[in-house]
């Protein structure tokens, strides 16, 4: 009879340090995959991360590519050079249009301001505009102002350009070194500063977002790799 209780309280102990092996057993099965877990839903975000950095350097690259390098590329007043100023005289008003509202326009004009310069590399003489954009939006006029229903403040604008250009007598200007046009700038709408910062910054980006997703599918690899060691160790 003592042997029996004996035995029975010995398959007793076991039993209940077995049922305490079972409950360690699944706290460390369940903490495992928590951080599974926790490791997945941080290696997810990290990647989206990246995808989403390279995602807005391509966008970045798009935009600017069609605004800022194609406008630079586009120029052909590419030669650095020095001018003199000539004259610069008031020379008509011209015709134009401004919102009033809702599909509503009504007409004004603005004074056309007209700058010669004198080449001081080869002396020749060339009617001056303020960038690109004005020389384009009228070839005869220094700046274009935007049109405006007050023409006299318009006009003390552009007279007050006009007796600042008056008081310096050699400024800075870009010509066309082919001469195929008879007209300088002032200043480039984007000068080579602009075009640095247009490529450098998705630059960065890119490879941020690049670096992002390559170390966490290295993170990944090696993880995977330990657990193949650990199996084949058992």
């Amino acid at each position: 009879m003592f042997l029996w209780a004996g035995s029975k309280g010995a398959q007793g102990g076991g039993s209940e340090r077995r049922t305490i092996y079972q409950k360690v057993r699944e706290y460390d099965v369940l903490d495992k995959r928590k951080t599974v877990t926790a490791l997945r839903a941080g290696e997810d975000r990290a990647i989206l991360l990246g995808l989403s950095m390279v995602f807005l350097s391509v966008m970045m690259y798009f935009v600017l590519g069609i605004t800022i390098l194609r406008s630079y590329s586009d120029s052909v007043w590419t030669e650095e050079s020095s001018c003199t100023v000539l004259n610069t005289t008031i020379v008509w008003d011209v015709n134009c249009s401004y919102s009033c509202g809702s599909e509503c326009w009504k007409n004004s004009r603005y004074p056309c301001l007209q700058v010669y310069v004198s080449l001081n590399a080869s002396g020749k003489v060339l009617r001056l505009s303020l960038d690109e954009e004005a020389q384009d939006n009228n070839p005869e006029c220094f700046y274009v102002p935007k049109c405006r229903k007050d023409y006299a403040s318009t006009h003390t604008l552009v007279q007050n350009i006009s007796e600042r250009l008056k008081t310096q007598q050699t400024v800075p200007c870009y010509s066309d070194p082919a001469e195929r046009q008879d007209s300088a700038i002032l200043t480039r709408l984007y000068g080579r500063v602009a075009v640095f910062h247009s490529l450098f910054w998705p630059t960065c980006t890119l490879i941020g977002g690049t670096i992002i997703i390559a170390m966490v599918k290295l993170t990944q690899y090696l993880s995977i790799m330990c657990e193949q060691t650990g199996r084949i160790k058992r």
